[in-house]
């Protein structure tokens, strides 16, 4: 379930936010007005996501070489990079 906070809470009680956001490694939803306006999270949580989009894109990248037929042999791969040339 959503760690869901009022922004007083950001201003009022941000060791409190900053202490969940790293012992649950999940972000916390700031409102205003009642509202959805902000996701904190830890530096920490943060860098793995973005990550993790990182690696999507290097796959989906790959998936689009295989359906353009940008491929080569494994062997020939494997001896590229043993040489350093890739």
């Amino acid at each position: 379930m959503p760690n869901i906070r009022p922004s007083s809470d950001l201003r009022n009680k941000y060791n409190e936010i900053s202490e969940f956001c790293h012992k649950y490694k999940e972000p916390v939803y700031i409102t205003k007005n009642g509202q959805g306006d902000l996701a904190v999270m830890s530096i920490e949580t943060y860098e793995k996501l973005v990550g993790k989009f990182e690696l999507y894109k290097l796959l989906d990248d790959g998936l689009e070489a295989v359906k353009q037929g940008k491929t080569r042999p494994l062997r020939q791969a494997l001896e590229d990079i043993r040489k350093g040339l890739v």
